[in-house]
């Protein structure tokens, strides 16, 4: 199963339900949450990759409350501020010493590349790079071509260490320091299947780490500051090609 088109497939399934999970909440969304569409698709994708079955959570009883729920934790929290952020630039530690300018042009380096560019969202702006959502979909669209390069018997190696760099200098930060957050202060009102899968995704995407790794190499950081050195451009991201 590790290399066939079924399972790159699973994988891509995974991130893209995980990327609706975490854009803000529609009625849409709610109602498959509500009914176990979305826990139908996401366990079958989810059984498919680890080979075993992922537990239901209970739902918020409204749209209104599950709605509330994810403001409260990610936007809007105690004294205005949310309990986690979910745009990786709102972490110090995550622009690991870059500013917030440059550190934006190296996550939408990765979108340029594959010839991707933000959607834009319900108030007519652009989706941020490093919004969870982004990012989560950005994954699913890796997967997707790793699934293709297979079914046709190719190379797809290059999309393995796309999905290996953007993990780890990205997205599996910011899983870790979103499901660190709520580990640490959970938010009552945040619906349990959100709050589940925030832990879930955030192992998940460890062990993921683990298995590219294994396939492709060790990651190692272009972004990372240099001894005596000033970070101005933007670092080159062509290892994928």
């Amino acid at each position: 199963m590790g290399d066939s088109p079924h399972r790159a497939h699973a994988k891509e399934t995974i991130w893209r339900l995980a990327a609706l999970a975490f854009a803000h909440p529609s009625e849409e969304f709610f109602d498959a949450v509500s009914t176990g569409q979305f826990h139908a698709a996401f366990s079958e994708a989810w059984s498919d990759t680890t080979g075993s079955a992922l537990p239901k959570s209970p739902v918020s009883s409204d749209y209104k409350t599950f709605e509330a729920g994810y403001i409260s934790a990610f936007l809007h929290g105690r004294g205005g501020k949310p309990t986690a952020a979910l745009l990786a630039g709102d972490h110090e530690h995550i622009l690991a010493g870059l500013t917030r300018p440059v550190f934006m042009l190296n996550v939408a380096a990765f979108y340029k590349h594959f010839g991707l560019q933000a959607a834009t969202g319900d108030e007519g702006k652009n989706d941020e790079p490093d919004h969870l959502a982004s990012m989560l979909e950005l994954m699913a669209v890796l997967c997707h071509l790793e699934a293709g390069a297979l079914a046709k018997g190719k190379d797809a190696s290059g999309y393995r260490r796309a999905q290996r760099d953007f993990l780890c200098r990205y997205l599996g930060q910011t899983l870790e320091t979103v499901a660190g957050l709520l580990r640490r202060r959970p938010v009552e009102t945040l619906d349990p299947t959100i709050a589940a899968l925030v832990q879930d995704i955030h192992a998940w995407a460890e062990t993921q780490i683990n298995e590219l790794e294994v396939r492709v190499g060790p990651f190692r950081d272009p972004d990372a500051p240099q001894a005596n050195a000033v970070p101005a451009e933007p670092a080159v991201q062509n290892l994928w090609g």
